[in-house]
């Protein structure tokens, strides 16, 4: 099986409905599960006729990605991860529009993020560090991580989502968060009742009255030949 630079340098191909499809490099297969194009259970096959998920072959990162940003400190990392930046909302941290596959790394106090955005007409690779203390929320939704980070004193939240292409790889970010707790909403917007807003009925009325609007319909067929 290969690793590290020979994974990216790899073609393979993907197999859909009993066919095989292809063939793509590990980049193009990335980006296809981003976009969901593909899930990560679809299974690849390798040059050498091995086969593996999406989640798989993702999860094994080429070993020279990033490196201009490593800074050589291993023994600070307690996990490293493949992702992706889904959304990163302005805010008093600024966060480079990542595109494509990402490295999540989770240091003593701080989630590292590195990979490469667009820069003018050319690529550049950076780097943010999201200290672990100014995450105060953190939402699982399957193999996404909603996070909610503050800054200072200030009361307004700032957003960011990751995708982490399976649900067990985001639980296990998710872990390492220590003062990160449930997101109090299930949605973003707040409910009806959670905003103190009364409830309306007008759904529920409109639903009766179609109802009764039905059955006097069947019952004046019903009745027509003995009315006459």
């Amino acid at each position: 099986m290969k690793h590290g630079s020979e994974a990216q340098e790899s073609s393979f191909h993907v197999l859909l409905e009993g066919g095989r499809v292809g063939p793509y490099n590990r980049r193009t297969i990335v980006g296809m599960r981003i976009k969901n194009t593909l899930t990560s259970e679809h299974i690849v096959v390798g040059d050498d006729g091995t086969e593996r998920t999406v989640a798989d072959l993702i999860s094994r990162r080429p070993a020279e990605s990033f490196s201009a940003n490593r800074s050589g400190v291993f023994s600070l990392v307690r996990a490293t991860y493949s992702a992706a930046l889904v959304e990163a909302e302005r805010g008093p941290l600024e966060i480079p529009a990542f595109r494509g596959e990402i490295e999540a790394r989770v240091q003593h106090d701080v989630l590292r993020l590195a990979g490469r955005f667009r820069s003018g007409l050319g690529w550049k690779e950076g780097r943010v560090k999201i200290a672990l203390a100014s995450i105060v929320h953190a939402r699982l939704r399957g193999s996404l991580v909603d996070l909610w980070l503050r800054s200072g004193d200030s009361e307004k939240l700032q957003k960011v989502a990751l995708e982490m292409f399976t649900p067990t790889a985001a639980g296990e970010l998710v872990e390492w968060l220590p003062d990160a707790s449930a997101w109090p909403g299930a949605v973003d917007a707040p409910s009806n009742a959670a905003s103190g807003k009364p409830v309306s009925h007008y759904g529920v009325w409109v639903a009766i009255a179609a109802v009764a609007t039905v059955l006097v319909t069947v019952l004046v067929v019903l009745l027509w030949p003995r009315i006459r």
